[in-house]
């Protein structure tokens, strides 16, 4: 098989175009393990045009590698499934090299600093306020007003360098460094601007009583430096804007509808700066769900 595929990368210089045709349907039959071998070749040969249509069969590889692994991801039970393994799918769109050791360790440095302020006599509400504290006072993130198109505001790796991002990613980091400190935090799809709640069935029925129809202690505007809201401030604007049913925005959605959204924010900020092949491979992504 190494012979073979040995022979199909050295004809990927041949001068005809259908000879050309062909070895690419076959490399693009492999997975994204032969790169290495195409990068190898690309650098022996001068030829600009051989070297593009190199490139194109590596981004392809890449794409089909990262769609692979996004199936994977949405057919993984839910008690397994995991919100940042998902997020980071969605960063090797963009970035397909991209150190994944050197994210996770930027997020437990966030994690173990927030995680000395707490302690197990806090209240879920205090100890939200501190990680509130800590992420928007102290580090700063917000979200990218002078961009908010920006393609990069959607990956996690630029959201830790340069603590700016949409509504979506600010919301989806949030609630991963939320449950890395235990706190139960569910993703909201609150119109225009997702929140995060604090969902706890128990404590809500002592907050709010035993016929309370929701296990929502309170929520949380990541776009708003971590403002929290309560349930009837919450209801109230809904049904002020009139918003039916009131319970499809107050209500938590599953992480795959977090990841799908982020997606839709991507392909609208590729159409938004133009970039067409990006958001025809992005829109592939979407079809997955």
């Amino acid at each position: 098989m190494n012979r073979k595929l040995d022979a199909l990368i050295d004809l990927l210089d041949d001068p005809d175009l259908t000879v050309f045709e062909l070895v690419q349907d076959e490399l693009l039959k492999e997975t994204d393990k032969i790169i290495p071998a195409l990068e190898k070749k690309w650098e022996s040969i001068f030829d600009g045009d051989c070297q593009e249509r190199i490139e194109n069969i590596i981004q392809n590889l890449q794409f089909k590698e990262t769609a692979r692994m996004l199936q994977e991801w949405l057919v993984t039970d839910s008690d397994d499934r995991d919100l940042l393994t998902g997020f980071l799918i969605i960063d090797r769109f963009q970035y397909p090299d991209l150190n994944q050791l050197n994210i996770q360790a930027k997020l437990e440095n966030i994690r173990k600093k927030i995680w000395l302020e707490l302690n197990n006599s806090l209240t879920l509400l205090e100890k939200t306020t501190i990680l509130n504290h800590f992420l928007f006072n102290i580090n700063e993130f917000s979200i990218n007003f002078k961009n908010i198109h920006s393609p990069q505001n959607c990956f996690l790796n630029q959201l830790l360098d340069t603590k700016k991002g949409n509504p979506v990613s600010l919301g989806i980091f949030y609630t991963i460094i939320a449950r890395q400190l235990e706190l139960p935090a569910q993703f909201i799809n609150f119109p225009k601007n997702p929140l995060v709640a604090i969902v706890d069935a128990k404590l809500a029925r002592k907050v709010h009583g035993n016929n309370a129809k929701s296990d929502v202690l309170f929520y949380i505007n990541p776009s708003n430096k971590g403002s929290i809201t309560s349930i009837k401030e919450i209801e109230y604007h809904l049904r002020t804007n009139n918003y039916q049913p009131v319970h499809q925005y107050t209500e938590p959605k599953s992480d795959i509808y977090f990841i799908k959204l982020l997606i839709e924010s991507l392909e609208l900020s590729y159409h938004s700066v133009n970039f067409i092949d990006k958001k025809e491979r992005i829109s592939k992504l979407l079809q997955l769900f």
